[in-house]
């Protein structure tokens, strides 16, 4: 019994050889590998039960990896507890604040992140002891927390995980469906431009209708001035001309009319 049981505490003392050099020594990396190594499956089995073979596994692996080496790093044998039973906790709170803190797909405040298993082990505990579903009210002075921290961690932990605007959901009686995409509406640019076309139609007028025509054609129809010319039958030069006196009829008319507004 004795003998088989001396490979096994001698691979443990070498463990902990290990733990107590890169104590001493926390830049040998090969002793840090070996470390790791040995611990491998244990970090893989806490994080396998946290995240429920969703794709967050291997996010909780590397996760609980720096929960092992803080472990490493802040291990005391002197106060009589294996090095196991001290890294296991230090490892699940690492994957517990990670999932707390970084897994919500909408930003929520801490103290609700907190509050929410609360919520559900006062639930749990609450409908064993009354044999129903216990009230808003029965949870808050449960907790001895407001109704309306409760109702709002409630609802905030409908934001553990958005749904993906790819989503399909149902449209109509005949089983057609739709993304929700499809039901957020788009901005129509057009509304970014309906001022200035109001403007533009009350003081055009005032323009002849070459200058009219110069204007439609180098701006809305982007034509160069040369093949403006050519459209209307005149010089390049004389387009440029009408084309800045046009402008300047605008301007001061534009300018005028936000005078008179303002009056």
């Amino acid at each position: 019994m004795t003998t088989k049981s001396q490979p096994h505490n001698r691979r443990e003392g070498e463990v902990y050889e290990w733990i107590r050099h890169l104590q001493e020594n926390p830049e040998d990396e090969e002793i840090q590998e070996k470390i790791v190594l040995q611990y491998e499956d244990l970090v893989q089995s806490i994080a396998k039960k946290y995240s429920k073979n969703s794709s967050i596994h291997e996010d909780l692996v590397q996760v609980g990896m720096l929960g092992l080496l803080a472990a490493i790093r802040r291990y005391d044998p002197s106060f009589g507890k294996s090095f196991e039973s001290f890294a296991i906790p230090t490892i699940i709170g690492e994957i517990k604040r990670f999932i707390r803190d970084k897994t919500w797909s909408v930003h929520v405040p801490r103290r609700i992140k907190e509050l929410g298993p609360k919520i559900k082990k006062a639930s749990e505990d609450l409908t064993t002891e009354l044999q129903r579903s216990p009230s808003i009210v029965e949870i808050a002075d449960y907790l001895e927390v407001s109704e309306e921290d409760v109702l709002e961690t409630m609802e905030m932990g409908k934001s553990y995980k958005a749904l993906s605007v790819d989503r399909k959901i149902e449209a109509d009686s005949d089983g057609s469906t739709v993304t929700i995409l499809d039901l957020i509406g788009n901005q129509d640019k057009g509304y970014d431009h309906i001022d200035q076309q109001m403007l533009l139609e009350k003081v055009l007028p005032i323009l002849s209708e070459r200058e009219q025509e110069i204007l439609k054609c180098t701006y809305f129809e982007n034509m160069s001035q040369k093949d403006t010319g050519e459209h209307l039958g005149i010089s390049q030069m004389h387009v440029s001309r009408l084309q800045r006196r046009a402008l300047r009829k605008l301007r001061e008319a534009l300018q005028s009319d936000n005078a008179e507004a303002f009056y």
